[in-house]
């Protein structure tokens, strides 16, 4: 069956219009005679998106009871059933009710697409998980529904529904958005003009990126190798010379001309020793690169220019910047055009840019080359230098050849060979050394013009010669060899080092080292498979045609691989192979430290429920043993004294008795409360009850009057849909924590307010609050945030009625009082019978 396509919605905040731009896109659908059906939508009682609604197909929604709650969430059955062509699915993001087929409704969404159905849904770009740590940076609030990145990108087209801040600022003032109670407390924290240009810039970019990832796929499935300058990409070259910050400044500046630039550095690291880095130096490029917005690479190739040009051509670079050679003349000369001519040579329809620096060919230094496994173009330079050199040495030599002039003639030829070994290795040394031989016998020794030699002595001198010749080239070639291995080494360092410093900047360690191996080996792409068939990590596009070597990760206690590195395109060479080991070992270690850290999860759940018993095992002996010592000592007073009390000592006695048994009985009942909430057994009889009402209740129970408690009761508030029993404890909870914690004078605001289907009700103090990090400790149970006494109970309180407001199907969420302070929300569903209301849109 072909699966179905996903169309998602995106916006920077909520309000935009994601779920408006949804409906009436359907509604457009169906003009055009296509089956759509509203498989859930989330109106938030906002009247002209519920407006929309009609007309449409709309797939009832199932009912769940939870701890005695009735609630309702999408029917993936009943959608799969009613197979539409096209089902609209708002709020991806949402976390389904206990009981349903799939946590997440993104897991239905995937089922429906499974199933041939084409989705059109909504996500707010703070509920995108990668991009849930930079929105709690930017609006100071933690996401606790996400979304995984990877099932957004999978998606067959993605549009942002933008408005610009200031727009969704109006619309939210006029009551758009949120209802009137609600507007100024929004205005100035969520919704701040900041806020929001931030979150919008942040959805454009991620939006940007998933363009891009698409572009580059899209050339890779077609074999596209030229450059699409659709946006600006620098990439600048550095060798790990002190010229580094001036090329990434000036590529920085390049970058910064149009919108989206963007910069990226890259160091190639060769086998042969012929070019090295300043560690230090690059560490310094690195973190500079860094912070001017940029990203660091590393390579390892042979062909420094061509290794350069494939990565700039793999990153679709428009521009490249490179350093004026730091080589003299002399040098040049010598050996030929640098990497800066190779490179615009090659570079095709990428831009070179060549930039002079304070280095540029300000040193004569000898060419650094070696001479083991060195490439053909290297061995042929070798016999070309032998088969030049020589010749134009014996010219010269034989122009001023005289009787005492052998010595100085044997020299000039064995520093040929030296040359030649240095340039070609070995095999091009053993045969500068054999010409030199004969070339000296024939010029150079009497007699002249012959291949023979009168002296005797003679014939061991040209021996040794050509012995001490091979012996050079090879101590030559061996110190080549050693030098290729130790830059290899090298370079296998550099590569596990950016993995680790890749880490320490925030990057996750396997998705790190598998994005740098295929970069650093220059391959298509690098996947790490899970034992079952699943993609834990991938970089680049996989050939298709299956060509590819495998390499096992780790191994589990049965000897069963812990995952298996894919890693497609060229062959591997001995060298390569074991720079793979090496990442395999470093990937092993990894994949073992995430298992390890899962296991230390659950170990924190166990420690947590130890804890629990210990502040459980704590309160029992501490809290419960002060009422019933003082009940058991009034219970003793009365028994012994009997008649010889007076009626005030008897009644003091019993009335210390009843309050301490009456504490008594509420911790006991507190506890069996909570142990209830915990086992999910706890008994709610729901019914339509009428909030000011047990707000009243609650004051009463209080004995709070004017002084303390300021009450603002909408008189249109519609019945709400609740245990009244349990709501009042609730209200009695909060509200009297907020009244032990405001101070001396200042009055706790009560009020009530309808948001669609959701009545509120907010107790506001100005106390000294409780900071963001701290809030989820608020509702644990024994805990007492800020009490120094031990009168104020068991600290289950909150946790309590946390547990109570769940139970009856609404939330519990503490918010920062403008001016300072909390305000605690309880927000309830209202009655069914209820008339619609709420914010008009």
């Amino acid at each position: 069956m072909k699966r179905g396509r996903l169309r998602v919605l995106l916006g920077a905040a909520p309000g935009v219009g994601k779920t408006y731009e949804m409906l009436e896109e359907g509604r457009r659908l169906v003009e055009d005679g296509r089956d759509v059906v509203i498989a859930v939508v989330e109106t938030h009682g906002r009247a002209a998106t519920a407006a929309l609604t009609e007309g449409l197909a709309v797939v009832p929604r199932r009912t769940v009871s939870h701890r005695g709650v009735e609630l309702t969430d999408m029917d993936l059955d009943a959608v799969l059933e009613r197979a539409p062509e096209i089902a609209l699915v708002d709020e991806l993001a949402h976390t389904n009710a206990p009981g349903m087929r799939h946590a997440k409704r993104w897991q239905d969404v995937e089922s429906l697409l499974e199933a041939g159905i084409d989705v059109i849904t909504t996500v707010n770009v703070q509920h995108i998980e990668s991009l849930g740590g930079v929105v709690e940076q930017i609006t100071g609030v933690a996401q606790r529904e996400t979304v995984p990145d990877a099932v957004v990108r999978t998606a067959d087209q993605v549009e942002v529904v933008d408005l610009s801040p200031q727009s969704l600022r109006d619309r939210l003032s006029a009551g758009l958005v949120y209802p009137a109670e609600r507007i100024d407390a929004a205005l100035s924290n969520y919704f701040r003009l900041g806020n929001l240009t931030a979150l919008r810039e942040l959805a454009l970019l991620w939006l940007a990126d998933e363009v891009d990832s698409a572009l580059k796929s899209y050339r890779a499935e077609h074999g596209i190798e030229g450059t699409w300058q659709a946006r600006e990409r620098v990439v600048v070259a550095l060798t790990g010379g002190s010229e580094g910050e001036t090329l990434l400044r000036r590529g920085a500046r390049i970058a910064a001309r149009s919108a989206g630039g963007e910069l990226l550095a890259v160091h190639v690291s060769t086998q042969d020793g012929l070019r090295s880095g300043n560690p230090s130096a690059l560490a310094a490029q690195r973190a500079l690169v860094e912070s001017l917005g940029g990203t660091y690479h590393q390579v390892v190739g042979d062909d420094v220019p061509r290794a350069l040009v494939e990565f700039a051509r793999s990153a679709n670079a428009t521009q490249l910047v490179i350093g004026v050679s730091r080589r003299g003349r002399l040098a040049t000369a010598l050996t030929g055009p640098g990497i800066g001519s190779t490179v615009v040579r090659e570079s095709g329809d990428i831009d070179v840019h060549i930039v002079t620096h304070s280095e540029a060919g300000d040193r004569f230094t000898l060419p650094r080359v070696s001479g083991g496994a060195l490439s053909v173009k290297r061995r042929v330079l070798g016999f070309v230098l032998a088969l030049v050199g020589g010749p134009l040495l014996t010219w010269m030599l034989v122009s001023l050849r005289s009787d005492e002039t052998i010595t100085s003639d044997v020299l000039a030829y064995q520093l040929l060979v030296v040359l030649v070994a240095l340039v070609g290795g070995i095999w091009p040394a053993v045969f500068a050394a054999v010409m030199s031989a004969f070339t000296l016998n024939y010029f150079f020794v009497a007699p002249y013009y012959t291949v023979s030699v009168a002296d005797p002595r003679n014939v061991w001198a040209l021996i040794l010669y050509v012995l001490i010749a091979v012996l050079v080239s090879f101590v030559v070639d061996r110190a080549a060899r050693a030098a290729r291995a130790a830059r290899r080494s090298e370079a296998e360092a550099e590569l596990l080092a950016n993995v680790a410093g890749s880490v320490l900047r925030g990057e996750s360690a396997v998705p790190a080292m598998v994005s740098r191996t295929r970069e650093s080996l220059g391959l298509a792409g690098v996947r790490l498979i899970a034992p079952d068939g699943g993609v834990i990590s991938t970089d680049g596009e996989p050939v298709r045609d299956g060509r590819h070597e495998t390499v096992a990760i780790g191994r589990t206690i049965d000897g069963s691989p812990r995952a298996t590195l894919e890693l497609h395109g060229h062959p591997l060479d001995a060298s390569e192979r074991r720079l793979v080991d090496a990442v395999a070992a470093q990937l092993a270690a990894a994949l073992e430290h995430t298992d390890l850290a899962a296991t230390a999860r659950t170990a924190g759940v166990l420690a947590e429920t130890d804890q629990v018993r210990s502040a459980l095992l704590s309160a029992v002996s501490h809290d419960l043993r002060r009422p019933l010592a003082a009940a058991v000592a009034a219970v003793g007073g009365l028994r012994a004294a009997g008649p010889q009390l007076s009626d005030a000592d008897r009644a003091e006695l019993v009335t210390t008795a009843d309050e301490s048994l009456t504490t008594l009985s509420a911790l006991v009942t507190d506890l069996l409360d909570v142990s209830r909430v915990e086992a999910g057994v706890l008994a709610v009889s729901l019914a339509d009850v009428d909030g000011a009402g047990i707000v009243l209740s609650a004051l009463d129970e209080l004995g709070g009057g004017p002084d303390r408690f300021e009450l603002a009761l909408d008189p249109d508030l519609p019945p709400l849909r609740a245990d009244p029993v349990l709501l009042q404890r609730v209200l009695v909870n909060v509200m009297a924590n907020a009244a032990r914690h405001s101070p001396a004078g200042a009055r706790v605001r009560v009020s009530t307010s309808r948001l669609g289907r959701t009545a509120e009700i907010r107790v506001v103090d100005h106390g000294a609050g409780v900071s963001p990090e701290r809030r989820d400790d608020m509702f644990t149970p024994f805990q007492r945030l800020g009490d120094t006494d031990n009168t104020a109970g068991l600290g289950l309180g909150l946790a309590l009625s946390k547990g109570f407001t769940e139970g009856m199907g609404g939330t519990l969420t503490p918010e920062d009082t403008p001016g300072g302070g909390l305000t605690m929300v309880v927000a309830l569903p209202v009655a069914e019978s209820a008339p619609p209301g709420g914010a008009v849109a």
